[in-house]
């Protein structure tokens, strides 16, 4: 009566007795008169005269509870030295302990125990009864307070409780407070409150300020229910094991999943997070100890799914953050439970996280998104892709998984750029690798048009290779800004693929990162080509150092699947290299250091061709061989096959990037002395090599003295200059290996004199003899000079021939041979016009 009276003072001063009791007295009031003073608890925490008081009742409710639970299995024990009742606590496992078995360790008989442990189960279902009342209290601070006394006795003292105790908590108590606090949340009022009035100003009253996440009555509901939901996430994290040998806690476990899914779709974002971490915590908890069934697993994998198909067209920030939350979920999940999953549950997990990202769309106004710089569409990854991003990784398959692989890895390849709207580009480079009959048995070797699956080789003022590829993939997610992370995410992710599972995906991951690459003509600014180029590269080099380390492919591996590799290899150089690099740019499109570094990456992708994989033994076959070769020529050809009027109006970048293409085929053709011998694949190499070199060098120099003739007066553009000193420097440093020199169209008198000279050869001056003779009548002097350079060189190789300089008093210099005819015998050129050429050697030589 007190705990009810109107008078503030008269309940504080009851209120401070009934403390005393309880704080102090509690152990010696009489077990029958217990529940007393539980009754008389509850209706101060109850009464609304003084808001404190309800609160610190609450406490005293705790208190009762904790004094309770102390007595499990207890008994009453006489005390001998004082003669009082106490009561002692006797530990008990969490099972069903049947009333019979508690008999035996009363010392007072059978009936005393079975009502001493009635009681107990009595006192603490009058607390848990009162708690669960509160927990619907109109007074929020009441009732949040109650809700986590109720779980926060039950998590400190659930091992104490037996299965029939459980059962009626969880069916009594548990389950109607959150199905009361979900049902408040969803149907209280969202008008906004004003906090209480303080006074007035002006003539307008002044209200108390309220914090805008708690001013309406479903916000403070909302709160309520996260308590509620924290709570038994709580519950769950510590007894799930043996809350599911519970009768009916499957359909519990139901009940919790529809309420799970409701809150998430149809509840704040703060209820919808509480929601989900219910869910996660308890897989994250027993997962990693088997103590989580495959039942309930697929449960908490379907719910995820159900939710994400429910929230396809929601947008919004609330929206984007609860499916951040789920895809972290997931990976968490994927991570712990890996074990339990099956091809059919990991394929499911990948269908939910498809579909999270279909449905995202990219929205440049997303405060969230992080800024990409340099962004193509000056647009931002959205935070849903940006997640599964971060999850990616977490998500490769296990070992018992290997096969899923080429699953895993194509289901991410789609979100590259497609291919269905690529058009033919670029000039047609055929007509600039004109090939041309050095005599009349040698071979000619001809450029083939790659048959690229998916992608179209360049023609001559077609359109681009990504003119009109719009910013989506069939998923319409966008191609550029998503695929630029993506990019390096899935080449970490191939190269930690086992060797079987990566040769069945190495034709469709070559194709996607080509599909990338070639984004750089219609975005050169943007990110996605350099990640796709570094991504290729990272690629390579791996499987190069591989075949170096172990000599040679792991036996696993198939002969058809290593050409199929070198096949898909050579057609992403033949598209890049050709297509998109030493090519003009739009003007004032990038800054003053981006076409550098560009640059820079260019000669990256040229150095790995040329130096990394041309040079080490690797198992390509001799036609893969051709095309790579074939590749770096075709590049090394567009500074002299422009017309010379349109040489000046090209970049400097596209000349230097011919020209080192250029020093490519010389390494590759050339002879170091090689200490540990030549392997057959740089055999190989450099004898394809020196024939497609010396076709370039007779186009170049031929084409010099043409044009030089055609222009009169005018001087040549300085590429072409450059070019053509750089050809006659590197003519006459080459050296080939005997092997080399074997296939080249010499007469057989030269062949068999070379074969007895292993070292300091250099016969391909022999085959561009003619050219060299008629640039003798150039206009440059520095080209005349290098030309006698290599007359010379040329001189000193034949054999019959005796060089010697004699410098007479007056600067002159006497060249000497043995006899005219003995050098036309071995002349490759048996034609009138040798005795011309003779001439021209002798005054090239003595010049």
């Amino acid at each position: 009566s007190v705990a009810d009276a109107p008078e503030k003072d008269l309940v504080t001063l009851g209120f401070q007795c009934l403390r005393i009791i309880m704080n102090d007295g509690l152990s010696s009031i009489p077990a029958d008169c217990l529940h007393v003073c539980v009754d008389v608890t509850g209706a101060y925490c109850a009464q609304n005269t003084e808001l404190n008081i309800s609160l610190t009742a609450i406490g005293l409710l705790w208190t009762t509870t904790d004094f309770i639970a102390k007595g499990l299995l207890y008994g009453l024990i006489e005390e001998k030295e004082t003669g009082i009742l106490d009561v002692q606590f006797i530990p008990n496992e969490i099972d069903d302990v049947t009333r019979e078995d508690t008999g035996s360790i009363n010392r007072f008989g059978d009936h005393a125990t079975l009502k001493n442990i009635v009681d107990r189960d009595k006192l603490l279902f009058s607390v848990f009864s009162l708690l669960q009342k509160l927990g619907a209290d109109e007074r929020p601070e009441v009732r949040n307070s109650a809700v986590r006394t109720l779980f926060q006795t039950l998590g400190s003292h659930g091992q104490k409780l037996s299965k029939s105790m459980w059962e009626d908590c969880l069916w009594n108590y548990i389950f109607p407070t959150l199905d009361r606090a979900s049902h408040m949340a969803a149907t209280s009022s969202k008008d906004e409150w004003h906090g209480k009035e303080l006074g007035t100003r002006g003539g307008k009253a002044v209200h108390m300020l309220i914090h805008h996440s708690r001013n309406t009555a479903q916000k403070q509901w909302d709160e309520t229910l996260v308590l509620v939901l924290g709570g038994i996430a709580r519950l769950l994290r510590s007894f799930f094991p043996f809350l599911r040998s519970l009768r009916n806690f499957w359909s519990g476990w139901e009940s919790l999943l529809l309420l799970v899914r409701n809150s998430i779709l149809h509840g704040s974002k703060e209820v919808a997070l509480a929601a989900i971490n219910c869910l996660q915590s308890t897989v994250i908890s027993h997962s990693p100890r088997g103590n989580f069934p495959m039942d309930y697993l697929k449960s908490v994998l379907e719910a995820y799914e159900l939710v994400l198909q429910n929230l396809q067209n929601s947008g919004g920030n609330a929206a984007s953050k609860v499916k951040q939350e789920i895809l972290h979920g997931l990976g968490e999940l994927y991570v712990q439970a890996q074990g339990m999953f099956d091809s059919g549950m990991y394929k499911q997990l990948l269908a939910v996280i498809h579909m999270a990202v279909k449905q995202t769309k990219i929205t440049n106004n997303n405060f969230e998104a992080e800024f990409i710089p340099a962004a193509p569409l000056q647009g931002h990854v959205p935070p849903v892709q940006r997640s599964v991003l971060e999850i990616l990784p977490l998500l490769h398959p296990a070992e018992h998984l290997s096969s899923m692989w080429s699953t895993f890895l194509g289901d991410f390849l789609q979100y590259l750029p497609s291919d269905s709207t690529h058009q033919s580009a670029e000039d047609n480079p055929e007509q600039t690798s004109t090939v041309h009959n050095i005599h009349a048995n040698s071979k000619i070797i001809e450029h083939e048009t790659p048959k690229v699956t998916g992608l179209i080789l360049p023609k001559n003022d077609g359109p681009s290779l990504t003119s009109g590829l719009n910013t989506s993939t069939t998923t319409g997610v966008s191609s550029y800004l998503l695929a630029e992370k993506l990019v390096p995410v899935l080449v970490d992710l191939f190269l930690q693929a086992p060797a079987v599972e990566k040769y069945k995906m190495f034709p469709e991951v070559f194709q996607g990162l080509a599909r990338c690459m070639t984004t750089r003509r219609d975005s050169p600014e943007g990110g996605l080509w350099r990640s796709a180029v570094e991504g290729f590269n990272r690629i390579l080099l791996d499987d190069v150092s591989k075949l170096t380390t172990n000599c040679g492919p792991a036996t696993i591996i198939s002969r058809p699947a290593r050409i199929r590799f070198w096949k898909e290899v050579a057609d992403v150089y033949e598209i890049f290299l050709l297509g998109y690099c030493g090519r003009a740019l739009p003007s004032n499109s990038l800054s003053v250091s981006v076409p550098q570094t560009d640059e820079a990456l260019e000669m990256n992708i040229l150095d790995i061709l040329g130096d990394k994989i041309l040079q080490s033994q690797i198992d390509a076959p001799p036609d893969i061989l051709q095309r790579l070769v074939s590749t770096l020529d075709r590049c090394a050809s567009r500074t002299s096959s422009l017309p010379v009027e349109t040489v000046e109006l090209m970049p400097s970048h596209c000349s230097r990037f011919s020209l080192s293409c250029l020093q490519k085929l010389f390494s590759l053709s050339s002879y170091n002395n090689e200490v540990s011998g030549r392997k057959p694949t740089r055999s190989e190499v450099s004898k394809i090599s020196i024939m497609i070199l010396l076709m370039r060098c007779e186009y170049i120099l031929k084409k010099f003295l043409i044009d030089e003739n055609d222009l009169g007066e005018h001087p040549l553009p300085t590429a072409r200059l450059e070019e053509i000193i750089f050809v006659l420097q590197e003519l006459a440093r080459l050296v080939i290996h005997s092997d080399t020199a074997s296939v080249l169209p010499l007469h057989p008198y030269l062949k068999g004199g070379l074969e007895e000279e292993k070292h300091g050869m250099r016969p391909h001056l022999f085959i561009l003899f003619p050219s060299l003779c008629e640039l003798v009548l150039s206009r440059e002097g520095r080209v005349r000079e290098l030309v006698q350079m290599a007359a010379y060189c040329l001189g000193v190789l034949l054999p019959l021939m005796l060089v010697s300089r004699d410098v007479s008093p007056s600067g002159g210099v006497s060249i000497g041979f043995k006899t005219m005819s003995s050098y036309l015998h071995w002349c490759p050129y048996p034609d009138p016009s040798c005795y011309m050429r003779c001439f021209v050697l002798y005054l090239m030589i003595g010049l």
